[in-house]
């Protein structure tokens, strides 16, 4: 299988893949960079080994999270709401009644789980096949690079 290029990865970019790490050592699927729903672009996706869906929003600054105005929006978009975070952050800007994990490059921890409130049972299904059909076009489009697959 032919991995991405060498194209250096942003901050927020960083946290997600020490995110997607992690989750993954607890059985989770993750996809980066999902669209749960027309306008609305999530860091991270998670699916859980008994189909819980995460959303994790990754904040590598103050000035990154104080333009983030379209958050609360996400919370109809899955059973559980985080934010990703690194070490240095001001982590007392984050909102009450939501997820934290402190994340780097390599790896992430959860330190305030999140309050869950359960997806409808039809958006669950619609939300667990756009992931499944999303990370198929995705490992489509890496295995095959020259092909048209939309992502």
């Amino acid at each position: 299988m032919t991995l991405a290029p060498d194209i250096p990865l942003m901050p927020g970019q960083l946290l997600a893949r020490g995110v997607c790490r992690h989750l993954a050592s607890h059985a989770f699927a993750t996809v980066e960079e999902f669209t749960p729903d027309r306008g609305k672009r999530v860091d991270v996706m998670a699916l859980g080994p008994k189909g819980e869906l995460w959303i994790v929003e990754c904040k590598s600054s103050r000035a990154d999270f104080m333009s983030d105005g379209k958050w609360e929006g996400y919370l109809d978009w899955c059973d559980r709401y985080f934010w990703a975070v690194d070490q240095a952050f001001p982590t007392d800007l984050l909102p009450e009644g939501t997820g934290l994990i402190i994340a780097d490059a390599y790896d992430a921890e959860i330190l305030r789980m999140a309050p869950e409130s359960k997806v409808a049972p039809a958006r669950r299904k619609l939300l667990t096949q756009k992931f499944a059909v999303h990370a198929a076009r995705r490992l489509h489009a890496l295995r095959d690079p020259d092909a048209i697959v939309w992502v």
